[in-house]
C-alpha cells in the first residue's frame, strides 16, 4: 500500500512529541483480512500508567478528487482500522492524523464536523512545514 504524502512528516511530528514510532506501518490480521495502519507508537508514562499505544492514519486530502470524497475513504478506513483494533489490539488508541490547513478549512464545516463527532473520530492535526503536532482532539 503506497504511503500517504506526509507520513514521513507525521512520524518526525510523533518523535518530536515524544513518542516512539514501533511500526511503520502497524500490520493487523482480523478475520481473515489484512490491513495496514500508518503508523503505530507507544511511550511510557508514569510507571503506575504503563505504556500508551497509539495507531495512527495519516492523511493528506491533497488528490484533485473532491475533500468529501477523501472524507469518506478516510472516515471509512478509520472505522474499519477501529473495529479491527479493538479485537487484536484493544489497549491502542486510533488517530486520523490531517493537515492543519485541511482541519482548518474543511473539518470544522458543520457536516464533517458533526459526522467526526457521531463516530467519535479522535484526530492529529499537523502542521506540514514545522513537522509538528498542533492538535489532539480526543
Amino acid at each position: 500500500m503506497a504511503k500517504d504524502r506526509f507520513h514521513q512528516v507525521v512520524k518526525v511530528a510523533l518523535e518530536s512529541d515524544g513518542w516512539n514510532v514501533t511500526h511503520d506501518p502497524l500490520q493487523i490480521k482480523v478475520g481473515g483480512v489484512d490491513m495496514e495502519i500508518d503508523l503505530g507508537a507507544e511511550r511510557l508514562l508514569a510507571a503506575e500508567r504503563g505504556d500508551e499505544k497509539i495507531a495512527v492514519e495519516v492523511k493528506s486530502f491533497l488528490s484533485s478528487a473532491s475533500a468529501i470524497s477523501e472524507f469518506h475513504t478516510a472516515l471509512g478506513q478509520f472505522i474499519n482500522y477501529r473495529g479491527a483494533l479493538r479485537r487484536e489490539e484493544p489497549d491502542r488508541v486510533l488517530y486520523l492524523a490531517v493537515p492543519d490547513r485541511v482541519y482548518n478549512s474543511f473539518f470544522k464545516l458543520d457536516f464533517p464536523a458533526s459526522m467526526l463527532q457521531e463516530n467519535n473520530v479522535k484526530m492529529i492535526v499537523y502542521d506540514i512545514e514545522l513537522e509538528r503536532i498542533l492538535q489532539w482532539n480526543h
